[in-house]
């Protein structure tokens, strides 16, 4: 992955959640406080701005910048946690225009456990970490056979996909939905949705 390919994510990633703002809102509506689309799309049309104007020289640089403006625009849960992801994948990766596989699934790996360490989630528990945790073990397996980023990518966002899917079975033991106990079982995860969104956008990028 290079600069313009990191870019690339984040813009497409901008892309998707303003796409599906509305969506995430009703997810959210039903289980939350009914404003991870508004938020979220608000925080990544900041993303977009602060990029566009400084872009960063570095790949780390770009999820780093990205990460710390999620965390000061955005309210609620997702921006710390979207925030703190990004910024920990920045930083874990090595300097320079461009990263390995193998560097960047370490980078996946330390915006995870940025996710579990803020939020406290495992998974089960019906959060982000529901899509994200069978997103990067999907990568890694992918990187592991030999593949390439499309492939891996494209393996990842699949894996999101069916692991946010998979939510609507759960009763929330984490954040606001777990006041709901057993009501919020039926509902899939606002937070879980969008992050599979955002794996679904770099296999987009990547392909």
């Amino acid at each position: 992955m290079d600069v313009a390919l990191a870019l690339a994510w984040l813009r497409a990633s901008a892309g998707a959640v303003a796409a599906e703002s509305d969506r995430l809102t009703r997810l959210d509506s039903a289980i939350g406080d009914g404003d991870h689309g508004v938020n979220l799309n608000r925080g990544f049309a900041a993303v977009v701005a602060a990029l566009d104007a400084t872009p960063p020289d570095g790949v780390g640089a770009v999820f780093v910048k990205a990460g710390t403006t999620l965390i000061s625009k955005v309210g609620g849960a997702s921006g710390p946690l979207y925030g703190s992801a990004l910024r920990a994948l920045g930083k874990a990766l090595p300097p320079g225009t461009e990263v390995d596989l193998a560097a960047l699934a370490g980078g996946l790996n330390a915006g995870l456990e940025a996710v579990r360490k803020l939020g406290g989630a495992e998974p089960g528990d019906k959060t982000i970490v529901d899509a994200y945790r069978p997103a990067l073990d999907a990568f890694e397996q992918a990187v592991a056979d030999g593949a390439g980023l499309t492939a891996a990518a494209a393996a990842a966002a699949r894996a999101a996909d069916e692991g946010a899917r998979a939510t609507t079975a759960m009763q929330a033991r984490k954040g606001r939905a777990s006041y709901l106990g057993e009501r919020s079982v039926g509902h899939q995860d606002p937070g879980a949705t969008s992050t599979a969104l955002i794996f679904q956008a770099l296999a987009d990028v990547a392909s």
